[in-house]
């Protein structure tokens, strides 16, 4: 059974745990508070619950349990953008990277990116 897709508030901890590592419920809860106001029982709950759905490994090995993200950041990317090009797109990638670059985002260094990207892509297909 695939691991589930992660929220929105759930996304915002696994970006935390990326970034810095392994940590416990009280590291994740003074990095959220950065960006928002989130109270230490909530991250606590939340961390509870992306355990059980597997989003994040425990270990209770010491007193304060330290948690890690489950899975790769590139493998939940790729999962969710998966999920939007099936829902929004109609599973178009075409459609998705003509939305996405018809917003203005991406910056004169992110198309250089984008068409090298492509022509590695080119070179590897018969």
């Amino acid at each position: 059974m695939p691991t589930p897709l992660p929220t929105s508030a759930e996304l915002a901890i696994l970006q935390i745990l990326w970034s810095r590592g392994p940590s416990t419920v009280r590291e994740v809860h003074e990095a959220q508070r950065v960006e928002r106001t989130v109270g230490y029982t909530s991250a606590l709950k939340l961390l509870q619950i992306m355990h059980e759905k597997g989003l994040v490994r425990r270990d209770g090995a010491s007193r304060a349990h330290i948690y890690t993200a489950a899975g790769a950041r590139e493998q939940v990317e790729r999962a969710l953008l998966d999920d939007l090009a099936a829902r929004a797109f109609g599973g178009s990638a075409e459609r998705l990277v003509m939305r996405a670059l018809g917003a203005d985002r991406a910056s004169p260094r992110d198309l250089q990116r984008i068409r090298a990207l492509l022509r590695s892509t080119d070179e590897g297909r018969p």
